[in-house]
């Protein structure tokens, strides 16, 4: 049995699909037993059995790992991230589950300039040290996440602090497939595997292309990483916390240059979906 911990994000919501083409069995875990669960064919799936487990909540845990044999580990960032994997995958390596395969993100390293980058590196580090296999992935920059420039893209403008550096944008969806690859090929287990889409785009061609797609003059507009921080704060509402982690993941992109990997290619045998085949598809989006 595969237990999905953060089945209903969009990385969890895609493994769900692609281990349900897979014909693999599945317990995804959710706070919210009693809603629709994405990545489901509804509440009587044979494939997905959905439980209740909260990461603060050990003995929802240890009833939720019972007889499994392999965790889908993905949590949103946030401060207490560290915390709450350390928590969970202590009560999975008692439980006696055997491998856990984490989402975690690039620059994972000690003296890592992004924050929440720092403490994913230190959820793998404990993970090495806790007696299961552990597969991790690092994917670089989510495509479903543009769709949250929207509000700004109808206004004709990007926001970003990133100049002309390159980004690595990759679909949850390929993640997901990869995720699943991992979990259904045994000789996958244990790696550690960095992710991206086909290409890297930088915020002025990403502007382009969206002029492109809807037929509007959009323009990136570059600003100061204090602006950008207080733009996301005080217009978009965001944690400061998570503006923060926005604008140094963004300056990293300026101090390491990024690229893309043949990772998903390696491992699923097709390549990645494209920027250009995800922001068609969700043309509507932006118009």
């Amino acid at each position: 049995m595969i237990v999905v911990m953060g089945a209903t994000g969009t990385t969890g919501t895609a493994l769900l699909h692609s281990l349900r083409a897979l014909d693999v069995p599945v317990r995804a875990l959710t706070r919210t037993p009693d809603r629709p669960l994405p990545g489901t064919a509804g509440p009587h799936d044979r494939h997905v059995e959905v439980r209740y487990a909260d990461a603060g909540d050990p003995d929802s845990l240890r009833a939720a790992f019972a007889g499994a044999s392999q965790l889908f580990l993905a949590m949103a960032n946030s401060p207490a991230q560290v915390e709450l994997e350390t928590r969970v995958i202590d009560i999975a390596a008692h439980s006696g589950i055997g491998h856990i395969v984490k989402l975690s993100a690039p620059a994972a390293e000690p003296a890592s300039p992004v924050a929440i980058s720092r403490g994913h590196h230190a959820v793998e580090e404990h993970l090495r040290a806790a007696g299961p296999i552990g597969t991790v992935l690092r994917p670089y920059a989510f495509m479903q996440n543009l769709l949250r420039l929207a509000p700004t893209v109808a206004q004709g403008l990007v926001l970003g602090a990133m100049r002309d550096a390159p980004c690595n944008y990759i679909d949850c969806r390929d993640i997901g497939d990869v995720a699943a690859a991992v979990l259904t090929r045994r000789h996958l287990a244990g790696g550690t595997y960095t992710l991206t889409g086909p290409e890297a785009v930088s915020h002025p061609d990403l502007a382009a292309r969206l002029t492109e797609l809807t037929g509007r003059r959009i323009r990136y507009v570059d600003l100061a990483p204090d602006e950008l921080r207080d733009n996301l704060v005080h217009r978009a509402a965001m944690p400061a916390w998570l503006a923060d982690h926005v604008v140094e993941i963004q300056q990293l992109a300026i101090a390491r240059a990024e690229s893309p990997t043949t990772t998903v290619t390696d491992i699923l045998g097709r390549r990645p979906r494209s920027l250009d085949a995800f922001l068609t598809e969700h043309r509507a989006h932006f118009q």
